[in-house]
């Protein structure tokens, strides 16, 4: 044998400690598709087959490829990758050539092992997009619109664009998010022809499992503080804070309607709780429900989901509207969604989130806030300022 040659070693038993640790290190950008959940760990190597874009609805263009690579000899077909948030966008899906599971990170030990040093190293140029300034009056511009009844809420976002003086780490980068929110949902995933879209995202849009559906809608936040006086005292706030409930409360609905019609039961708790990522507080409902079709699958009740009020806001079209004109940039699969379906339906689709769009020597981060109309410009611009923390302290940045 060649001394060139190297041997892989052989994976760790899938329950083993170390098993999932072992997929996130092992992922490349470019031929993987990586994703961690709070149930299992996913990394899916090569592409068999590729989703195909035209007009017919997406969910049945995905069970197509399914039942097509099934056909194919694939005992066990999975499609994993993004959505976008345009509903005329192209997904980037596909069937990977080889499909590793693993338990969860949260439950692998050695995601508490110290990963390498963010950024270290690294020269960062960076730009706003738009300005913090031109978003804070975009938001009073749409306050103002809300308070003379033309809509009810918008989700406005804004990037900032990081340029690296080397080429980008992506598999470093995936390690600190992980290992920062080791409890959420953690992707890289190729987004587009030399594109790549890694994030960390706190939000479950939909989980499907035989005839039972999850959905954990989150909406309402507060930025987390190092001093844990503080931190409890804005968590309090936050459960008690009229506008935020106000928020919360607009999405919970918006998905009880859609999901209603797929269910025999669904239970909707009437008061939210709380989940923490690093940087922020968010209010949390998580929805249980029975389907009433058995071939209703997770990307049917995704579909109908998307995009909720939490990302776009209410009424639907109008606030669409909204963000096209007061966003200077193309959403993508910012505020789309990422994640897997199998053969059989079942799948877990993630709001996309605490993300960025790597190309080249580039990344464009996103963060968005939900504007009401007792929203402040200065608090909506600060929380999205927060949100951006999650992945500028994976590459050793500041804002």
């Amino acid at each position: 044998m060649s001394a060139s040659l190297r041997v892989p070693a052989a994976p760790p038993p899938l329950d083993s400690p170390g098993a999932a640790t072992a997929l996130l290190e092992a992922y490349r950008p470019g031929t993987d598709r990586f994703l961690a959940t709070p149930r299992h760990t996913l990394l899916g190597s090569g592409a068999t087959a590729l989703v195909p874009h035209d007009s017919r609805p997406l969910p049945l263009r995905v069970r197509e490829t399914l039942d097509s690579a099934r056909r194919a000899g694939d005992p066990a077909p999975v499609v994993v990758g993004s959505v976008p948030f345009a509903p005329d966008g192209a997904a980037a899906l596909a069937v990977p050539e080889t499909v590793r599971w693993a338990t969860a990170l949260r439950e692998d030990p050695l995601i508490a092992l110290h990963g390498s040093d963010a950024g270290q190293g690294d020269a960062w140029q960076i730009r706003e997009v738009p300005a913090a300034e031109e978003y804070s009056a975009a938001v009073a511009a749409a306050v103002e619109r809300m308070r003379a009844g033309e809509f009810d809420k918008v989700v406005l976002a804004r990037t900032l664009e990081l340029t690296s003086s080397r080429d980008l780490d992506l598999p470093a980068m995936l390690g600190r998010l992980a290992r920062r929110d080791p409890d959420g949902y953690t992707f890289a995933v190729p987004s587009g022809p030399g594109r790549t879209l890694v994030g960390a995202s706190p939000e479950l849009l939909v989980s499907r499992r035989g005839n039972r559906l999850v959905a954990n809608p989150l909406a309402g936040s507060a930025q987390r503080s190092g001093d844990l006086a503080e931190d409890v005292r804005r968590a309090a706030a936050l459960l008690d804070s009229p506008k935020d409930l106000h928020e919360h409360a607009v999405v919970v609905d918006a998905i009880r309607e859609a999901l209603a019609p797929f269910c025999v039961s669904l239970d909707v708790p009437e008061r939210p709780t709380l989940v923490r990522t690093a940087a922020m507080w968010h209010l949390s409902t998580t929805l249980t429900g029975e389907l009433r079709d058995p071939s209703s699958t997770a990307l049917d009740l995704a579909s109908a989901l998307h995009p909720t009020p939490a990302v776009c806001g209410t009424p639907t079209d109008v606030a669409r509207q909204v963000i096209a004109e007061s966003e200077p940039f193309d959403r993508g699969a910012y505020t789309g969604m990422v994640g897997w379906q199998n053969a059989d339906g079942d799948g877990d689709w993630v709001v996309t989130i605490r993300c960025a769009e790597a190309e080249g020597r580039t990344l464009r981060l996103f963060a968005g806030a939900g504007v009401v109309a007792e929203s402040s410009p200065a608090a909506e611009t600060a929380e999205t300022a927060a949100k951006f923390r999650t992945f500028l302290s994976a590459v050793g940045a500041a804002l």
